[in-house]
């Protein structure tokens, strides 16, 4: 029996749009400022990809933050701590994610030439239904509109790693096996989300999260730097369970062939 790819479901931030995820960083490290900390670039996107809340509570529970915290406040933090620190958060996040909607290199082009394929386009975030409004709106008006988003709104606010929000696109997609469906993040959470819902997991590289860099950053690397970064990034998401990794999103298309070319019971990844 032959593998047939039915579905890819991308993530956004880092993935489709904001190259090197930097909306969320930002408004992240703002937040934790405001309490008299100041999170390092590292402490603050190991979380990144889950629901914003569970992200802030994550950022609380790491040692470092958590002594300094208790060092300004005097006691350990509680729920109602996250929901302020939350609060500010959407509002520094909502101010500008309407800067953040640009589709990365290739993308437009290659999800094109995914549905030349017949092959249908899906998409989970770690953002919420109110941030992606703004997101969906500005990616479209640019030329990236996948068939469907679910964000952790549509689970009861139960984001990632679980896979609740990959199955709603399943279902929305209609599917016929997670055989047939790639996942494809810039994160450690989106290969998570990936292989608990049992699809093919791919980590996608370049204007990664994890690479965290800026779009000229990386452009203005040597090759021999690239390829560090490259192997950097590479190693975390295998480390992590994926299935394959790919510079940037055209590489789904030589991906696919390898995986329609297979049988699915004697394909070794």
């Amino acid at each position: 029996m032959m593998n047939k790819i039915e579905a890819v479901i991308f993530d956004w931030a880092g993935t489709t749009v904001d190259y090197g995820c930097f909306a969320p960083v930002r408004a992240f490290i703002e937040v934790f400022e405001a309490y008299k900390i100041s999170p390092t670039i590292e402490e603050t996107r190991k979380p990144m990809g889950m629901l914003k809340w569970d992200h802030i509570k994550t950022m609380m529970s790491m040692h470092r933050i958590n002594s300094l915290w208790i060092e300004n406040h005097g006691r350990e933090f509680t729920d109602k701590d996250i929901d302020n620190m939350h609060d500010i958060f959407l509002d520094k996040l909502m101010s500008i994610l309407h800067n953040y909607g640009e589709p990365k290199p290739f993308v437009v082009e290659t999800i094109q030439q995914l549905r030349n394929r017949g092959i249908k386009i899906g998409s989970t975030t770690g953002y919420t239904d109110e941030m992606m409004e703004i997101v969906t709106r500005e990616a479209k008006g640019r030329g990236y509109e996948p068939d469907c988003m679910f964000s952790p709104t549509s689970t009861k606010n139960v984001g990632r790693p679980y896979p609740f929000m990959l199955f709603k696109n399943l279902e929305e997609l209609k599917v016929s096996s997670v055989k047939n469906v790639i996942k494809v993040g810039d994160t450690v959470s989106d290969i998570l989300e990936g292989k608990n819902a049992g699809v093919y997991t791919v980590g996608l590289i370049d204007g990664s999260s994890e690479m965290a860099l800026t779009e000229g950053e990386f452009n203005s690397l040597t090759d021999d730097e690239k390829e560090v970064q490259r192997e950097r990034v590479s190693k975390i998401f295998k480390d992590a369970g994926a299935d394959f990794v790919i510079y940037d999103v055209r590489g789904l298309l030589e991906l696919i062939d390898y995986i329609e070319s297979k049988e699915v019971l004697s394909l070794n990844i």
